[in-house]
This record gives structure tokens, C-alpha cells and sequence, in this order.
């Protein structure tokens, strides 16, 4: 593997951006790969920062009641702020100790929720409910879903950015290791979550992408240790919601001045000129956003799906075969 990405990394002449990689990689003379891919970008990160604004004002409306669309902007001040000031180190930075929270978030919520279930509430559980098998439609999206995680630029800059090829085999175990455990983690909240709303433990669900949030605020209950784990808990997902927004809104902002402005309109930029349009993109990103984010009749899950697929589709394949069939044009 890093023998291989030693060499694309040379043949795509260090490129910064996917748009630019894949031109790179397939010797393009023509532009209009690197353009598309640009749009491509600037659709699907657009929906999926909504995504994350909505989960922020769904939080705070949960848990203390404010009006989500206040909720909404204030989040959208403050992902966008630090990424006006800091940049790239400031979201990787920050992503670092965001997902530190998250990863103790999530074990912390299971464990605690395990400790008040009971029998009568795994038995509440429809029937069928634990079968992975259900049907054949099931297991393929699911194995759609996964394939989508080769298709996203944000996780893909990451690899991109690491600064000797050698360290690309680690960084590649530790990403998959964070995966899994952050997917069964997920899976198990999500069964847990089910049971003690079956069993009548937290209120019945009119939204299950507020089930950690129930369970939070049952455990805040317990008294005051308990009640900061709570806190801690609904941190990581406020966490998470940020670290995912500003990843998005930085890989779309290079992409537009790198991709887009300096690749076909100013080739001549300045990086100061770069910069400047980069924030502009990020300014213009998050408005959209959070007009999108606005509609009440929308999901998390239903607005990460678009983007999802978007951009497993557009990059995932491809990404897969640049990097280990040569015959690829």
C-alpha cells in the first residue's frame, strides 16, 4: 500500500484535493474532470454540513428546549469562526480532541444504559429485531453504505495530509480500528436505546436520532456523578456534529479556490487571493445550510443520506481502482 501511494503521490504531482488527484492521476489535459468533481464537492458537502447544523439544533432543543433554529446559528458561528481563524490546524486539532470526546462518550452511554436495563426490556424488543440476516435488500445497503466511506474527501484529505508515506500503513489501522468500534458502539446504543423505549424506560421515540439524547438526560437523574457523565456524553455529541461540519466546510473551501478559481479562472492566485475566497466559500456554504437544515419535516439521517450517496457514487469506485488497478483510465 504505501509503496503504491509513494508512487500516485508522484505521478498526481502532490496534489492537495481529490478533483485534483484524479486529473493528476489519469493525466487529463482537459480540465473538465477537475471541475465536475468540484461541483460534485460543493453539492454534497452543502447538504451535508445541513446535516450537522440540524443535529446541533436538534440537541439543544431536546435537552433545554431553545428554539432549534437559534440553536442552528449559533452552532454555524461557532464551526464557522474557528475555521476562519485556524484553518486546517485548527480543524485537525480539533478534531483530535473532539473525537477523543466522542469515542468516551460513546462508551460511556452503553455501559450506564446496560446497568438499567433488565430482562423484561431485551424481551420488549419486536420480534426479529437482532437478526442482521432480515433480508437480502438489508445486507446489500448496508455493504452500500461501507463502500461510500472510500468516497469521502474529508476522510481522504486526511491520508493525503499525513507527511512521510511510511506512517500510512498505521494511520490506515487506526482509522479501521476507530471505525469499528465507533459502528458497534453506535449499533449497541442504537439496540439499547430501542429496548428501554420498548420497555417504557425513556419516553417512546417520535425521532430515533434523539435516542442517546433520552438516555442522557435518564441517566442525568441518577444524582450528581451520574448527571456529569450525562454532560460528557451529550459534549460528544455535540462534538460530533463540529468536527464533522468543519471537515466539510474546509475540503469544499479548497476545493472551489484550488479545484474551481486557481485551476480555471486565476490561475495566477495569490495564496492571500486563495484564502480570501476559501472564507467566502465556508461564509456562502454555511448560509445554504442552514436554510436547508431549516426544514422541519427533515432528518439527520434522511440529509446525510443524499450526501452519502453523492459522493460514494461520484468518488468511491474510482478512488478504489486509481489505487490498485493500473488499467484504469
Amino acid at each position: 500500500m504505501s509503496k503504491i501511494s509513494l508512487k500516485f503521490s508522484i505521478v498526481a504531482n502532490d496534489s492537495i484535493t481529490i478533483p485534483q488527484y484524479l486529473t493528476n492521476r489519469f493525466l487529463s489535459k482537459s480540465l473538465a474532470l477537475q471541475v465536475i468533481c468540484a461541483i460534485v464537492f460543493l453539492v454534497a458537502y452543502t447538504i451535508y454540513a445541513a446535516s450537522s447544523v440540524k443535529a446541533c439544533g436538534t440537541l439543544f432543543h431536546t435537552v433545554i428546549g431553545m428554539d432549534p433554529q437559534i440553536a442552528m446559528y449559533l452552532a454555524a458561528v461557532v464551526i464557522v469562526g474557528y475555521t476562519f481563524l485556524g484553518g486546517f490546524s485548527a480543524v485537525c486539532w480539533t478534531d483530535f480532541f473532539q473525537g477523543m470526546l466522542v469515542l468516551g462518550s460513546m462508551f460511556i452511554a452503553p455501559i450506564f444504559a446496560a446497568f438499567m436495563l433488565d430482562t423484561s426490556s431485551m424481551s420488549a424488543l419486536p420480534g426479529g429485531y437482532l437478526n442482521p440476516f432480515s433480508s437480502w435488500q438489508d445486507i446489500i445497503s448496508g455493504l452500500a453504505w461501507g463502500l461510500g466511506y472510500f468516497g469521502m474527501p474529508h476522510i481522504l484529505l486526511r491520508f493525503m495530509a499525513i507527511e512521510d508515506h511510511n506512517k500510512i500503513k498505521l494511520s490506515r489501522r487506526i482509522a479501521t480500528i476507530w471505525v469499528v468500534i465507533s459502528m458497534a458502539i453506535a449499533v449497541g446504543i442504537g439496540i439499547t436505546g430501542r429496548a428501554m423505549s420498548e420497555a417504557g424506560t425513556i419516553p417512546e421515540l417520535a425521532d430515533g436520532e434523539t435516542v442517546l439524547i433520552e438516555i442522557s438526560q435518564l441517566l442525568a437523574s441518577h444524582g450528581a456523578l451520574a448527571a456529569i457523565i450525562a454532560g460528557v456524553i451529550l459534549a460528544g455529541i455535540l462534538a460530533a456534529t463540529m468536527s464533522t461540519a468543519d471537515s466539510q466546510l474546509l475540503a469544499a473551501a479548497s476545493s472551489v479556490s484550488k479545484d474551481i478559481l486557481n485551476g480555471v479562472f486565476l490561475k495566477n492566485m495569490s495564496e492571500k487571493t486563495a484564502m480570501l475566497l476559501a472564507r467566502i466559500t465556508v461564509l456562502v456554504i454555511s448560509i445554504i445550510a442552514m436554510f436547508i437544515a431549516r426544514d422541519p419535516n427533515s432528518s439527520v439521517f434522511g440529509v446525510v443520506s443524499f450526501a452519502w450517496a453523492g459522493f460514494g457514487a461520484a468518488f468511491g469506485p474510482v478512488i478504489l481502482t486509481a489505487l490498485f488497478w493500473r488499467r484504469t483510465n
